[in-house]
């Protein structure tokens, strides 16, 4: 069984210029199940780790599309705001305190590519395409949120996958929800100290997300990862 520590120190991040994409072809991950997170921390009521497994445990839905992806592009706009206002619930675009303070764009960069590489890491057969990103909200919980009620983890991006050789589109654009619970208090401070920090959440939810999404029926349209339930809207 991989170990979340283990998982955290595989996986590499990199670190790209908000809204300057990467062509270079991506490399492969391996992000573990959500049991793994689950048994990894020794939190088995862990509601985040529950939300991840609520994610992986159908068995039932549409075959794989075949795809060999070729490149991961990742932009996340400069005009996408930024706060750091300490306050429940920031009025920004973009909230992240999981890493130390610096450029929000490209940490939020970094998290996706490192989160697209894994979730398509087992996308090697088929047709040959590229998968273009474009972040439209990541607003994450402050501190005040996180060591008090808790809150959401509100991950937004819209998904276009295109033919390597010809560019044609092949599915999107369109927008994917990514939300997920995140815990406040002190199972906040519980799964900080077992490593289950609010970055590794982050990644392995979107992870997840893209993995499900590359699955679903091209010809779907709007087809949504959502959470299934939300908490309500804290004021500052």
């Amino acid at each position: 069984m991989v170990t979340l520590r283990h998982f955290s120190l595989a996986l590499v991040a990199v670190c790209l210029s908000a809204c300057v994409p990467t062509t270079a072809p991506a490399s492969r991950g391996v992000i573990p199940a959500a049991g793994e997170l689950t048994a990894a921390t020794g939190l088995g009521e862990n509601p985040v780790a529950r939300g991840l497994a609520a994610g992986t445990s159908q068995s039932s839905g549409p075959a794989p599309a075949s795809y060999d992806i070729e490149a991961i592009r990742i932009a996340v706009p400069r005009s996408l705001t930024v706060s750091e206002a300490n306050t429940f619930k920031p009025r920004a675009d973009i909230v992240w305190r999981g890493e130390a303070l610096g450029d929000r764009h490209a940490q939020v960069s970094a998290i996706f590519q490192e989160a697209m590489t894994a979730g398509t890491a087992d996308a090697q057969h088929g047709q040959k395409v590229d998968l273009d990103i474009e972040v439209t909200r990541f607003h994450a919980l402050t501190e005040k949120t996180r060591y008090t009620f808790g809150g959401m983890h509100e991950m937004r991006f819209v998904l276009t996958l295109r033919d390597s050789a010809t560019r044609q589109v092949l599915d999107g654009p369109r927008e994917i929800v990514a939300d997920i619970k995140a815990s406040g208090g002190s199972a906040a401070i519980a799964e900080e100290q077992a490593g289950l920090t609010q970055r590794v959440v982050t990644v392995a939810r979107l992870a997840q997300v893209i993995g499900r999404e590359l699955a679903a029926p091209a010809a779907v349209p709007q087809v949504v990862a959502r959470q299934a339930s939300s908490p309500a809207q804290l004021t500052d």
